[in-house]
């Protein structure tokens, strides 16, 4: 029994597990409230993706106002989420999804290097710009619509000023500024139409003339001169037989003048 007293009579060594500091709050607790923060709080999502050329920074806020006031870095920029995507490799093995084929099949003229086919191409059969009406003329594309001469009418040429005895042709029309052929027309040879009056005598050189305009050259004494056109390429054999029906036709002509008188 002693020795149990001396025992707890012996102070112990042992600090206490929980030690209470003293703090410069000096007040009840239960009287704290939460004081709400006056500052807004932005949340950010930044993810970082590392590629081979760098480092690759994209954010994005959740406010619009927030996301005005942001201040961009070069660390922090980078496209619109979506915006890029990769490009599909193919020929790569099976895995990549375009592997084998790289999407151009087994077999075929399209699966073959080169430039493929022409576009219209039904694999042979009348294509459709073929089977469609074409429209007749210079609407559908022919040379049937297309002008043939250059037409100056007679009140130009008097209006021209020329004066008597000059001689009007495609040239003297030219330096006069009455005509300013281009493009095709250029090579389109002079025709002179009858609309208006001419007072003066002229020399008129043209490839063709209308019928009225002809009688008003010849009513005011000028003189017309038809120029020759330019003779249309024919193949020799052609050439030939109209040579025999011309010599042909002479030969008939003579007898029946002769029958006749």
């Amino acid at each position: 029994m002693a020795s149990l007293l001396s025992l707890s009579s012996i102070p112990s060594s042992r600090t206490p597990l929980f030690l209470h500091h003293p703090s410069p709050f000096k007040g009840n607790v239960r009287n704290l409230k939460a004081n709400p923060c006056q500052f807004l709080t932005v949340k950010l999502e930044v993810k970082r993706k590392v590629e081979k050329s760098g480092v690759v920074v994209a954010s994005q806020a959740s406010q619009s106002s927030v996301a005005d006031s942001f201040r961009f870095r070069l660390d922090n920029l980078g496209p619109q989420a979506g915006s890029r995507k990769k490009a599909k490799r193919k020929g790569r093995g099976i895995s990549a999804g375009q592997g084998g084929s790289c999407g151009f099949g087994m077999r075929g003229q399209k699966s073959r290097s080169g430039p493929g086919v022409m576009k219209g191409f039904e694999g042979g059969q009348m294509p459709l710009y073929r089977r469609i009406p074409k429209l007749r003329g210079i609407a559908g594309g022919m040379h049937a619509g297309l002008p043939k001469y250059v037409p100056v009418n007679l009140k130009d040429i008097e209006e021209a000023g020329f004066q008597e005895g000059e001689e009007v042709s495609l040239e003297s029309l030219k330096k006069k500024g009455l005509i300013n052929p281009s493009g095709r027309e250029r090579k389109l040879p002079l025709k002179i139409l009858g609309d208006g009056e001419l007072s003066v005598k002229l020399n008129v050189k043209a490839r063709a003339f209308s019928a009225s305009a002809k009688e008003k050259l010849e009513a005011a004494g000028c003189s017309i001169t038809v120029l020759p056109g330019r003779k249309k390429w024919l193949k020799p054999s052609v050439l030939k037989n109209l040579a025999r029906a011309e010599e042909y036709f002479t030969k008939k002509r003579a007898a029946a003048k002769q029958a006749s008188s």
